[in-house]
């Protein structure tokens, strides 16, 4: 909990007074990256919220996850994570997203997407990244990896946006 609450209190640094604002789209992890952000005092500042999208049907009339992605490339995919991220941007109206989608186990898992695999989805409009985590440690183990790596992921991504000289508010 203390490498949450240090990732959380890094992102704060690059959000915190910027303007910019936050969202989270969670099936797999149920809120517990939105969880990580609030824990930081001043999150209110540019956290705007997120949606547990547990469900196909939520991913889809709350988030906007097209029908067609997820029979085509499964729920647990980069093109999932990618439009859940997108969703959230779009329906929270902000700048910055996480995104994630997965199976954490114990069951649930298929040849094609075995427990353990995860997607995350991160970044801001017009450039959404993801990354897979494949590691099954089981089920605590793994929504705690997919959390900690997401927020990790955010702050490389945050980082490298401040250091860009495009970045204008």
């Amino acid at each position: 909990m203390i490498t949450l609450n240090i990732l959380s209190s890094n992102i704060k640094q690059h959000l915190y007074g910027s303007g910019y604002t936050l969202a989270t789209a969670e099936s797999c992890t149920g809120g517990a990256i939105a969880a990580a952000i609030v824990g930081t005092s001043g999150a209110s500042d540019y956290f705007k919220g997120g949606v547990v999208c547990y469900c196909n049907e939520v991913k889809e009339k709350v988030l906007g996850v097209k029908a067609e992605t997820i029979e085509n490339f499964d729920v647990v995919s980069s093109e999932v994570a990618r439009e859940m991220c997108e969703g959230v941007m779009k329906v929270l109206d902000t700048d910055f997203a996480i995104s994630i989608t997965g199976c954490a186990g114990p069951g649930g898992g298929t040849e094609r997407v075995p427990v353990g695999t995860i997607w995350i989805g991160y970044g801001s409009r017009g450039d959404v990244r993801t990354c897979c985590l494949t590691e099954n440690k089981g089920r605590e183990q793994n929504l705690l990896n997919a959390t900690e790596t997401a927020l990790q992921l955010l702050l490389h991504y945050l980082e490298e946006m401040s250091n860009s000289p495009l970045r204008t508010r």
